[in-house]
């Protein structure tokens, strides 16, 4: 997408004529905060140090497909949402324990906002809740009321916390409160590229990173700063 294109959406605030949002700004606050390991999602293809997503029987998880446009992201940005990082259940793709977002939580979680198409941040959403993707998802509730739900699963909540250009911020979850679900350290490799992305989006320091992302729940007491900082240290 050109960026006489991107001017032309927001200039008409981003909807089809019929309410519904031809952008979208979607916030990564985990593994997709990492541009590489998002254009996975994009493409269908594997990122670095996770395990080969071919779909495993009896799991409902389904194989990353990529989605229908494949072009890359128009622009990214760093954005705070309001809630709690934190890590719980055990990720089949990375092992170790997955990156949530409890929005009801008084906190603040620092994200990478994508703008994407409607069919894209569809698909995307699509293969995060172990769908299959190809057609777009209704937002009308989410926009309406900042949350809605597609299913009892990881990642199959959206929210949204407001808009930016006149195009809104939405992002995936689970329908659960962090103190819901116990606790669970993720593993390095997934760690190494939320600590990559958000160092990026935001512009931060190694040791502002480590400390951040050590002192989340389900993290905490397991990685500390300097182990994150380790892990940093040649990327």
């Amino acid at each position: 997408m050109t960026g006489n294109s991107i001017s032309a959406e927001l200039s008409r605030s981003g909807t089809d004529g019929t309410g519904a949002p031809e952008l979208v700004w979607y916030a990564a606050y985990g593994s997709n905060a990492d541009p590489e390991r998002l254009s996975c999602y994009l493409t269908g293809a594997t990122p670095d140090g996770a395990v080969a997503e071919t779909g495993t029987s009896g799991s409902g998880r389904q194989p990353v497909r990529g989605c229908r446009d494949r072009t890359p992201p128009a622009r990214s940005i760093g954005t705070v949402l309001p809630g709690v990082l934190y890590f719980a259940t055990e990720s089949a793709v990375w092992t170790g324990g997955r990156a949530f977002y409890d929005p009801a939580t008084p906190a603040e979680t620092p994200a990478r906002a994508y703008l994407l198409t409607r069919s894209q941040f569809s698909d995307i959403a699509a293969q995060e809740m172990y769908r299959p993707p190809g057609s777009d998802l209704d937002l009308t509730e989410v926009l309406r009321t900042g949350r809605s739900r597609f299913g009892p699963g990881r990642y199959e909540t959206l929210v949204c916390s407001g808009s930016h250009e006149g195009v809104p911020i939405v992002t995936c979850t689970a329908d659960r409160r962090w103190r819901d679900l116990p606790g669970n350290p993720p593993a390095p490799a997934y760690l190494l590229r939320i600590a990559i992305g958000l160092r990026a989006a935001h512009g931060w320091s190694d040791v502002d990173t480590a400390g951040y992302l050590a002192t989340r729940p389900g993290a905490a007491g397991y990685w500390t700063p300097r182990m994150v900082a380790e892990l940093l240290r040649d990327h």
